[in-house]
């Protein structure tokens, strides 16, 4: 039963089309930019979620995101373009092709270094400490990550090695990234499936250690960069797209790589610096705290209108009585 289950789904199909025309001539929408922007949005809701729990204003999460978003997309087509030099500079390469971010190309090791810049300004305007700011947002950027691995699968980019599984993603031969030389019908590793099921699970994770263990101080942060980084080392490993390699392993390998270490130090570090709790969400001095609005209108605010203690009734109707009987 199980077999014959199974036997209906043998392949996964990879949509037709990866955009949509508003109308003829009109605006373009690509679904790769719509994933990221889905992704941005769950990721503020939860940030902000998560800081409001922690004792911040409400809506914080906006001014540091006026920052770390735009400097996060910049940093994340930079770092792939400069990791991908080929695909851009050199003989019959059209340097314009380089802001075509639409077309997919983005990094998220770019995205983390630029996007870690803007937080760090943005949290200088607000007064909101880094490290806890980083710590909100960590499962979110897993959720984010996630929901932009199916922009991927739209462009029909960014796949594995050829495979017989029943789980095999189809790609088209006319897509520009279809390997030379392999039949049309050949199945591929859905990479792209892969690394969402992974970042799902590591939402979760992160969600259920941070209140478990009291992560803060950035801790959360570094089990962020170990779980996601730990499972690109796996995705990347069986990706066959064109990458620069250095000493035998793909430039996202060692990204990768590196950013276990770096997640396991800042873990290990920020423990022995900080083996207390966090005693607030902002640093010291920028303490936010929730201002009551004042109405004109509502007089109570302004005269005491409840009822006297019941001693200056009764003084007051005995003295009134006295003097009605003189």
């Amino acid at each position: 039963m199980t077999f014959s289950a199974l036997s209906v789904f043998t392949s996964i199909p990879s949509p037709s089309i990866s955009y949509i025309d508003l109308w003829d001539g009109g605006p373009r929408i690509h679904f790769y930019a719509l994933c990221i922007i889905a992704g941005i949005v769950v990721a503020a809701l939860l940030t902000n979620q998560r800081l409001t729990r922690r004792g911040a204003e409400p809506w914080v999460v906006i001014d540091i995101c006026l920052f770390a978003v735009p400097l996060a997309i910049i940093g994340a087509r930079v770092y792939h373009v400069l990791t991908h030099p080929g695909f851009y500079f050199g003989e019959g390469k059209d340097f314009a092709t380089v802001f075509y971010i639409w077309e997919g190309g983005i990094a998220i090791y770019g995205a983390l270094i630029g996007g870690a810049v803007g937080a760090l300004i943005g949290c200088r305007w607000t007064g909101i400490r880094f490290w806890t700011f980083a710590d909100a947002l960590a499962p979110g950027l897993l959720i984010a990550q996630a929901l932009g691995r199916f922009g991927n699968y739209f462009n029909q980019e960014l796949f594995g090695q050829p495979t017989d599984a029943w789980w095999g993603l189809e790609i088209s031969p006319d897509n520009p990234a279809f390997p030379i030389g392999m039949p049309a019908d050949t199945l591929f590793q859905p990479t792209f499936l892969y690394e969402v099921v992974w970042n799902l699970l590591g939402a979760a994770v992160l969600i259920w250690a941070g209140n478990r263990f009291r992560m803060q101080w950035g801790r959360l942060f570094g089990l962020y960069l170990v779980w996601y980084s730990a499972g690109r080392i796996v995705w990347e490993s069986i990706r066959i797209d064109p990458s620069e390699i250095y000493l035998g392993l793909r430039t996202n390998v060692w990204a990768a790589i590196i950013g276990v270490v770096l997640g396991l130090a800042i873990m290990i570090v920020q423990k022995r610096r900080h083996p207390g709790l966090e005693p607030s969400p902002y640093r010291p001095g920028r303490e936010w705290t929730a201002k009551s609005a004042v109405q004109s209108q509502n007089t109570e605010d302004f005269v005491d209108v409840s009822e006297p203690p019941a001693t200056e009734v009764s003084t007051e109707r005995t003295a009134t009585s006295s003097a009605a009987h003189n």
